[in-house]
């Protein structure tokens, strides 16, 4: 989900996240992840990829920086507090698209018509540019190429049984869950309740997609994810036929919801 934005988040608060979050993980992580650090080559991959994806988009990370400084002042990045593997939380980087504060300002579910977004961050939403640094994150280990995307606390905190599982892999930059709701702003859109909706309608879908990607991973599900992502950022209306669905599902469902509010 997309998540509203603040300039940069008190230290002491994080620290005292981060207490929190250690003694929740080591309850409820599953004794397999907590003895299996994960795979080797995945992790190679996803350096030499987040290596080769920041050399290459180094111009574009440049420009991108200097428009948001020239538009909209500093800062330029958002760092948000995300819930990584094993429970570890994190700074999840991206540019900032919304003003600064906006996490005060309204609720986490963002809808395209939402004032917070600035005038240039509704062109970096739409194009994805905003997620571009997340690659810094992929670096650094905190991330993954693919993977469920990284979690709010108030989510993850309520995981249970099965749904347990998806801490103990790195959060990614993308999955099947991305791909489905890859313009979950626009879908928000219609809705007067968009964090209600969000919770009990869009959620339960995106978990039940994360499951899928833990119960099938493997390199050749991320190559194909990797590939998937790349045809869906220049053809937005296709959707592998694995996948419609779910999607028909997500959109079915929040039809009806509209409806309701009515």
């Amino acid at each position: 989900m997309s998540d509203c934005e603040m300039a940069r988040e008190p230290r002491s608060d994080f620290s005292a996240d981060l207490r929190e979050v250690r003694r929740w993980s080591l309850n409820t992580a599953s004794p397999s992840a907590r003895l299996t650090r994960g795979s080797a080559v995945k992790r190679l991959t996803d350096r030499a990829g987040a290596s080769f994806g920041l050399l290459v988009s180094a111009p574009v990370l440049l420009i991108v920086a200097l428009a948001i400084w020239i538009f909209d002042g500093w800062p330029i990045l958002y760092r948000g507090k995300r819930v990584g593997r094993f429970g570890a939380p994190f700074y999840m980087v991206k540019f900032r698209s919304m003003v600064p504060g906006s996490d005060l300002r309204g609720g986490a579910a963002i809808q395209r018509e939402d004032p917070r977004i600035t005038g240039l961050g509704r062109l970096l939403r739409a194009t994805k540019l905003d997620e571009l640094p997340q690659l810094y994150n992929v670096f650094r280990g905190d991330m993954s190429l693919v993977g469920p995307r990284p979690e709010l606390w108030r989510y993850a905190s309520t995981f249970q049984g099965e749904r347990q599982r998806i801490l103990d892999i790195r959060p990614g930059l993308t999955d099947w869950a991305t791909l489905v709701n890859f313009d979950e702003f626009r879908l928000l859109s219609s809705l007067a309740s968009p964090d209600r909706e969000y919770v009990q309608r869009i959620r339960p879908v995106k978990v039940a997609l994360q499951l899928k990607y833990l119960r099938e991973m493997n390199w050749r599900i991320d190559a194909r994810i990797m590939l998937y992502t790349a045809i869906k950022l220049a053809v937005r209306n296709w959707l592998p036929a694995e996948l419609r669905k779910f999607r028909q599902d997500l959109k079915g469902s929040l039809l009806e919801a509209s409806k309701e509010e009515r």
